[in-house]
C-alpha cells in the first residue's frame, strides 16, 4: 500500500474511470447509472485510501469495488432474480457473486475485441435515440473521462450547453432503455459517424490537452488509438474507419518529438523527426492504404491522414510537399467546411505560397463566431505577422492568444513567442 493524494487519485480516475463504467454498464445495463455507481466508489476510496494506503492494483480495487455495488444496488431494486439470466453468460458477473472482494477484475475485463465493453459503451452513447452534440459529449465524458468545461472547449461552445446535452442525454437513454450492445450490422452504420468524431475528439484532447499542465496527455491518445484499431476491423469495408486509424497513429508518432527536455511544446517545423515513431508511421501508413484501396472518395479522416502522410514521408521539414497539402486541404474543404480547415488550410498556404496569400485568408475568419475564443486563430495571424516583418502587430497577436489559452504549457509557448516579437 502507498499514500495517496486528490491529485494522484483524480489521475488514477482519468485512466480507470471509462473501464469502470464500462464493466458497471454491462451489469446494471444503464451507463447514467453506471456512472453514478462509480462515481460513488471514487468516493469510496477518497474516504478511505489516504486512511489505509493504495491498493498495489488500484484499477483492479475500484473496478471490484464498483462492481460490488452494481449488485448491491441490482438486490436493493430487487432486480437481481430478473437480471441473473441475462447476465448469466457473463463470466465476470458470476465471479463477483462468488470470488472476494476486490479480485483482479480489470485484467478480465481488458479484452481487445469486438466484445470490449468500451467499445460497446462509445455505441451506447452513440445512441441514434440522441442528438449528434449529445452524443460526441456524452461519450467524451464516460469514455474520455473529461470535465465539463474541457469538452466546451473542443465544441467551442459554452459550458452550461454542454452540461445541459450531458444531463438530457444520460436521461433520454435511461428512459429510451437503450441497450448496452454492440449494434447490428444495419444499425451500426447510422452510428459510425459520431463515433468517429467522438474518437477524434478523444484523441485530439490527449494529443494537445485543453487545459492543464500538461501539453499531452497520452493515456486517451492510446486509448483512442486501440478504440480505432478495435473499429476499423469490426468494420474492414469502411474507409473512414482505417483513414480515422491512419490519421491517429501518424499524428501520434511525433509525441516524443512534441515536447523538450523540460516538457515544454516543439512545434511541428522545428522537430527532430527521428525521434518519430517509425512503427507508427508504418502501422498508419499501411491503414491509409487499405482506406484508399477501398475505393471511392476518401472523407475527411482519410484526407487528413493523407495530410498527415505527408509530414510523416518528409524526412526534413524542408523536404515537405506543401502544395500537395494545399491541395488535400482543398478536398478537405469540400466535405468538411469548418472554419478550422480553412485556418489550417492559411498555414498550409503560408509554407507553400507565402504568408501574405495565407494572410487574407485568416482575416477573413476574424469575425467568425466559432474562432471568437480559439488561441490558434491569433496565434497563426501572429506567425503570418512576424513573417511579414510586422513584429508589434504579431506580439499582440500572441499575447491575445496566450489570454485564450487554458493549457499553461501552451500558454508559455505563445507567451514566449510574444516576447520574440518585441526582442525584434
Amino acid at each position: 500500500m502507498q499514500s495517496i493524494t486528490d491529485e494522484a487519485l483524480s489521475a488514477i480516475w482519468r485512466i480507470e474511470g471509462a473501464k469502470i463504467i464500462a464493466g458497471v454498464a454491462r451489469l446494471v445495463r444503464d451507463v447514467g447509472l453506471a456512472e453514478e455507481l462509480a462515481q460513488d466508489t471514487l468516493v469510496t476510496a477518497l474516504e478511505h485510501w489516504p486512511a489505509v494506503g493504495v491498493p498495489d492494483n488500484p484499477g483492479a480495487w475500484l473496478m471490484a469495488a464498483a462492481k460490488n455495488r452494481a449488485l448491491d444496488h441490482l438486490r436493493r431494486a430487487k432486480m437481481l432474480i430478473e437480471k441473473h439470466e441475462e447476465i448469466g453468460h457473463d463470466l465476470e458477473a458470476q465471479e463477483a457473486l462468488v470470488v472476494p472482494d476486490f479480485v483482479d477484475a480489470l485484467e478480465a475485463a481488458q479484452a481487445d475485441d469486438i466484445g470490449d465493453d468500451l467499445l460497446r459503451l462509445i455505441f451506447t452513447a452513440c445512441h441514434p435515440v440522441l442528438s449528434t452534440e449529445a452524443r460526441v459529449a456524452l461519450t467524451l465524458k464516460l469514455l474520455g473521462g473529461l470535465k465539463t468545461e474541457e469538452i466546451a472547449r473542443a465544441f467551442l461552445a459554452s459550458e452550461p450547453t454542454i452540461a445541459q446535452r450531458i444531463v438530457r442525454a444520460k436521461r433520454t437513454l435511461t428512459e429510451a432503455r437503450v441497450p448496452f450492445e454492440i449494434p447490428d450490422k444495419e444499425d451500426r452504420s447510422q452510428r459510425l459517424a459520431s463515433v468517429f468524431e467522438v474518437l477524434y475528439l478523444i484523441f485530439n484532447e490527449g494529443y494537445t490537452a485543453t487545459s492543464g499542465t500538461d501539453w499531452m496527455r497520452p493515456g486517451l491518445t492510446n486509448e483512442a488509438i486501440r478504440l480505432g484499431r478495435i473499429l476499423s476491423e469490426l468494420v474492414p469495408s469502411e474507409p473512414e474507419a482505417h483513414g480515422l486509424s491512419a490519421l491517429m497513429q501518424l499524428q501520434a508518432s511525433r509525441a516524443n518529438a512534441r515536447i523538450d527536455a523540460s516538457g515544454n511544446p516543439v512545434l511541428l517545423m522545428d522537430q527532430d523527426r527521428s525521434r518519430w515513431d517509425r512503427l507508427l508511421i508504418r502501422n498508419g501508413l499501411h491503414a491509409l492504404e487499405r482506406a484508399e484501396q477501398l475505393g471511392g472518395t476518401l472523407g475527411p479522416y482519410a484526407l487528413q491522414a493523407a495530410i498527415a502522410a505527408c509530414h510523416a514521408r518528409a524526412h526534413a521539414a524542408k523536404d515537405t510537399d506543401w502544395a500537395r497539402i494545399v491541395a488535400l486541404y482543398d478536398a478537405l474543404a469540400q466535405v468538411m467546411p469548418t472554419p478550422v480547415v480553412q485556418l489550417n488550410r492559411a498555414v498550409a498556404v503560408s509554407m507553400a505560397f507565402g504568408p501574405e496569400a495565407a494572410l487574407e485568408i485568416v482575416d477573413a475568419l476574424n469575425d467568425h463566431p466559432q474562432l471568437q475564443n480559439y488561441q490558434w486563430l491569433p496565434s497563426v495571424r501572429g506567425d503570418f505577422l512576424a513573417k511579414l516583418g510586422r513584429h508589434s502587430e504579431a506580439c499582440a497577436e500572441f499575447e491575445r492568444a496566450a489570454g485564450l489559452a487554458q493549457n499553461d504549457k501552451e500558454r508559455s509557448l505563445l507567451l514566449n513567442r510574444a516576447a520574440l516579437s518585441k526582442q525584434v
